[in-house]
C-alpha cells in the first residue's frame, strides 16, 4: 500500500497539540502513518469491531454511507453499502443498500469468512428481516430469509438474536420496521438465538429466552425483568459461540451474564455470572477477554477460561476503561487492539496494548464533538486487517462528519 509522506499524521497533530488529551497513554505512535480514506459531504462508517472489514488482499475496505447524522433512523432511511479501493486513490465503489441498520452496529456488513469476494449484510423486506450475500466481482446476489449477527469461520453458518426484541429493549441495536411479536412476554419460549444455514436458508431456534431465564442463578432478581440476547460471536474454531444474556428492569436499568454454547445451542455455560459483562473477544477457542467486574481488581479486562472458573486480570493498571477489544492476528496473542470512550475533553483514544511488556501505544487522539452522544455516538470501534498490519476506525473528521481513518501499524508490531 502506498502512503505518501504528506499523509503522515502524528497523534499530537490529531489531538490539536492538546497535552491533556494524551496523558492516559504511556507511549505514542509517533509518525504512525494515518490517512482519512473517505470524505464528505456524505458520512461513512463501518461500525462494529468484531467483523471482517478488510478483504484478504488488504485492498478493499467495506463501509456504509448515509446523508444525515444525529437522529434515530426511520423505516424510510436507506444506507448505501460500498468499499474503498486503497490501491486506487481510495476510490469509493458503490455496491448495494440496506433498510435494516443502526448507528452502533450498522447492518452487520462484513466479508463472508473464507471467501475472497463475497460479502453479507442484513436488510428489511417489508416487515421481515433478511440477509444478502453478494459476490462483489461477479455481481451475483442471493437472499437468506433471516438476518445474521455472527458468521462461523467457514462462512457456512450464522447465529443471530431476535433484532425485533433488541429494538424494543435497547433502541439503536436492533432495527426499526418490525415490532416484537412477544412484546409483553418477559421470557418468550419462541424467541432467542437462531442458527441459520447460509447455504439452504433454513433457520432454527437453538436457545430460547425462556430456557436461559431458568438456567443458573440470575443476579439481583426482581419482578418485571425482560430478557433478551445480544452480542453473539463464534469462537475461532467455530465450535462454540458467545452471547450476552441481558435483562432490563422496569426502571430501564439492565444487568448481563456472558454465556457460551455449542454451535447447535447445547452445553450452555455461564462464563461470567456476576451481572456485569461488556465488550469481549475470543483470544483462542478456550479463552475470552472481556470487560467485567471481579473481586481481584474491580472493573477491568479479564481473561476467562471457557468451561472453568479460571479468570485473570489483563493490563489492569493500563487498560483502565471499557473498550472494543480484539487480538491482532499473527502475533501469538501478544497485541491487543482497543479504544476508549470520550474523555473529559471529548477525546477518544484507539491504542495497542502489548501483553508481555505492559506497553500501551496510542494510535490517535481524536476529538468527538458533543453532538455525538447516546444512540448516534461515534465510537471508534477499531478493526484490524487480516494480517494485523493495518487498523481502521470510525471517527468524526473536521466538518465532514464521521469518516473512516486508516492507520499503518506495521512499524509498531512488526
Amino acid at each position: 500500500m502506498h502512503l505518501t509522506r504528506r499523509n503522515f499524521l502524528t497523534t499530537t497533530a490529531l489531538a490539536g497539540l492538546t497535552a491533556c488529551a494524551q496523558q492516559e497513554s504511556n507511549e505514542k505512535a509517533a509518525e504512525a502513518p494515518l490517512r482519512i480514506i473517505t470524505k464528505g459531504p456524505r458520512h461513512h462508517w463501518f461500525s462494529y469491531y468484531d467483523k471482517l472489514q478488510f478483504d484478504t488482499a488488504n485492498r478493499r475496505v467495506l463501509c456504509m454511507e448515509v446523508d444525515f447524522e444525529h437522529r434515530t433512523p426511520t423505516i424510510e432511511d436507506t444506507i448505501r453499502l460500498g468499499m474503498v479501493d486503497l490501491h486506487d486513490n481510495d476510490r469509493w465503489i458503490d455496491l448495494d443498500q440496506s433498510n435494516a441498520w443502526g448507528w452502533q452496529q450498522g447492518c452487520m456488513l462484513q466479508w463472508l469468512p473464507g471467501s475472497e469476494s463475497e460479502i453479507i449484510w442484513n436488510d428489511r423486506e417489508g416487515d421481515e428481516y433478511v440477509s444478502h450475500i453478494l459476490d462483489v466481482e461477479s455481481g451475483k446476489k442471493r437472499t437468506v430469509p433471516y438476518p445474521v449477527y455472527s458468521v462461523s469461520p467457514d462462512g457456512r453458518t450464522a447465529v443471530a438474536p431476535d433484532f425485533r426484541r433488541i429494538q424494543d429493549v435497547r433502541p439503536g441495536y436492533g432495527y426499526v420496521g418490525a415490532p416484537d411479536p412477544y412484546l409483553d412476554d418477559l421470557a418468550p419460549k419462541d424467541s432467542g438465538i437462531f442458527r441459520i444455514d447460509l447455504e439452504t436458508g433454513e433457520s432454527k431456534l437453538i436457545l430460547s429466552l425462556a430456557e436461559i431465564s431458568e438456567t443458573g442463578e440470575i443476579p439481583n432478581p426482581k419482578p418485571g425483568m425482560k430478557h433478551y440476547f445480544n452480542h453473539l460471536l463464534f469462537s475461532p474454531d467455530g465450535k462454540r459461540f458467545i452471547a450476552l444474556h441481558r435483562w432490563r428492569y422496569p426502571d430501564g436499568t439492565r444487568l448481563t451474564r456472558m454465556i457460551t454454547a455449542n454451535a447447535d445451542g447445547s452445553d450452555v455455560r455461564i462464563v461470567d455470572r456476576n451481572g456485569l459483562t461488556s465488550h469481549f473477544i475470543w483470544r483462542d477457542p478456550a479463552h475470552i477477554l472481556a470487560w467485567s467486574e471481579q473481586p481481584s481488581h474491580g472493573r477491568a479486562f479479564y481473561l476467562f477460561e471457557d468451561g472453568t472458573d479460571k479468570v485473570e486480570a489483563i493490563g489492569p493498571d493500563v487498560m483502565q476503561q471499557d473498550g472494543h477489544c480484539t487480538y491482532l492476528p499473527g502475533h501469538n496473542n501478544e497485541w491487543i487492539l482497543n479504544d476508549t470512550y470520550p474523555d473529559d475533553q471529548r477525546f477518544q483514544h484507539p491504542y495497542l496494548y502489548h501483553v508481555p511488556s505492559g506497553r500501551k501505544i496510542e494510535l490517535a487522539a481524536i476529538h468527538s464533538p458533543d453532538v455525538y452522544t447516546g444512540e448516534w455516538r461515534c465510537d471508534t470501534h477499531p478493526r484490524h486487517s487480516g494480517d494485523g498490519k493495518f487498523v481502521c476506525f470510525d471517527s468524526p473528521h473536521g466538518d465532514q462528519g464521521r469518516q473512516l481513518h486508516l492507520v499503518d501499524i506495521e512499524r509498531i508490531v512488526g
